[in-house]
Order: C-alpha cells, then structure tokens, then sequence
C-alpha cells in the first residue's frame, strides 16, 4: 500500500481548487460576496455554518490558498488561550515580513467559551488576524455578538443528491487521487444506496465507499462490480464495530437527524436499525428523536 492510498479517500479527494468545489452554489457564484473577496484580495473574517462534511473546512483552506495569506489552523478540542498567544506572536512576525495578516481557521468554534472567544477581538480588530470559524450550531447562540458582528456568517447546506454521485464518481473515476485504478464499478443501485445513507455528508458518502471497496476486496480481487448485497454486508459489517462512547456513536446520530431533517424515511429507517443492531439504548435513541421534535 502506497503512501497516498493511506491517507483516507475523503482526505485524497478534498478539493484543492474552488472549481473542484461542489455544491455551495450560494456561496461560489461569480457574483457571490466570498468569490469577489478572493478576486480582490480583501478578505473579511468569516464563519461557516453548516452540517459536517460540506466543504467548511475545504473552503478555510482555499481561501489561504488563493489570497497566499499565512494560514494556522486552530481547534476547540485541543487549544486554548496560550495556544493563540503562539498564534498571534507568530502572526506578528509574518505580518511585519510579508505585509499581510494571517488567516486563523478555529475548527468548531461553537466549543469555545465566552472568554476564550473575547481572547480573539483585539487580533481581530487590529487586523493582525482574519478569523475564519466553522461550526455546526447556530453562531447567535453560539457565537458572542461582538465577534459575530466583525464576520459574515455563510451558511452551507448539505449536499443534494446529484451532487454527492458527482463526488462519488469523481473518486471512482480519478486515477491519481481516486479509486480510478484499482478497477472498480459501482452498481447503479449500490451508489444510490451510499447517496441516501450519507445525509447530505460528503465525508460520509466517500468513507462508506472506501469500506465498501476493502470489505469486498477481501474475497474478491478487482476488476469487480460492487453491487448492491455487497454495499448492504460491507455497512452491516461496520454497524457492528459502533463504539457507544467513540466518534462512530455520534457519526451515526448526527446522520439519523441529518436524515430526520431531509424528511427521508428509508435513510432514517438505516440509520435506526444500525444504531439498534449494533447495541445502542433504544431510551437514548427516543431522548434524541424528543429532542429533534421539540
């Protein structure tokens, strides 16, 4: 196995320009406020809100990538307050050699408590930072009014249908970055199956076809067709690896609502009985769907 092919094919496949973008249409127009920022080179502090896996963090990237801006990447999970003086010590250097502002991108920013989002205000209003945020939850709950008053809030939507297969087919299809050499076919069925359960994730569609593709390989070498009972036993199987206190536990929540949301009943339907045969507390599940309703 090749060095590329252990990196993850959602991570191989990430957009590395905006025309790869897809999707977002509201916020990739010619016209649109975040394209005509990157033409000029005046970017403004921004946040993205959106579901998980619809190019928040792609975006934060290729913004640094277009503007040749210094980019530092910054976590709710795993930083704090002394991690931004680091941050903001570095900044100062790049700013005094190279004239421009470094763009800090705060992954779920939403986790951050008031004080530690008053930490980056000052950065902010001197123009020695442009924040780029990304999270999940309303920012006017979330976020404090005077950092949420400095940024736009761009909202992302979850992918639709079409597009999802487009990226699918992407990944099937590239030869460097994809899937493209290892001979495979997906099943007209079998790929409409990966589109309905993913909840509108990108992340989710490319990681149920990469485990899709190893499960099947596993007793069958390419060239093959991966066809629908091959998709059904290859996400079976991962049902049975659920972990109720890991990240695949909360995965699977989030695209239980995410289905609940699209009002799609098959796909919530999955991604119940996943839940069920792997193990979760059915009180746990009813708590979440109350919470959904209200």
């Amino acid at each position: 196995m090749t060095t590329s092919t252990q990196i993850p094919l959602a991570e191989r496949m990430r957009p590395a320009k905006l025309e790869e973008m897809i999707g977002q249409e509201q916020l990739l127009g010619s016209d649109s406020a975040l394209v005509k920022a990157l033409r000029s080179g005046r970017l403004f502090s921004v946040i993205f809100w959106g579901p998980p896996g619809t190019g928040k963090t792609t975006l934060a990237r290729l913004l640094a990538q277009y503007t040749q801006n210094p980019f530092e990447t910054f976590s709710a999970v795993t930083s704090g307050v002394k991690d931004l003086r680091e941050v903001t010590a570095r900044a100062e250097v790049t700013r005094q050699e190279s004239g421009k502002p470094t763009i800090l991108f705060v992954d779920e920013i939403h986790r951050f408590n008031k004080a530690q989002q008053d930490a980056f205000l000052p950065h902010v209003e001197s123009g020695l930072i442009i924040l780029v945020g990304a999270t999940t939850q309303n920012p006017s709950f979330e976020v404090i009014p005077p950092l949420l008053s400095r940024a736009r809030v761009m909202v992302l939507r979850p992918l639709e249908k079409e597009e999802l297969k487009k990226i699918l087919l992407r990944a099937l299809q590239d030869e460097e970055k994809g899937l493209g050499s290892q001979g495979v076919t997906v099943a007209d069925d079998a790929l409409d199956l990966l589109i309905r359960i993913s909840g509108g994730d990108a992340r989710v569609a490319l990681n149920n076809l990469e485990l899709a593709l190893a499960y099947s390989q596993e007793d069958q070498p390419p060239p093959f067709v991966l066809d629908l009972g091959r998709m059904e036993k290859a996400l079976s199987k991962k049902a049975l690896s659920y972990d109720k206190d890991g990240d695949e536990h909360y995965n699977l929540i989030s695209a239980f609502h995410k289905s609940l949301r699209g009002s799609d009943p098959q796909a919530s339907l999955y991604w119940l009985y996943r839940m069920l045969m792997a193990g979760e507390d059915p009180l746990f599940i009813v708590r979440r769907m109350i919470r959904f309703a209200s």
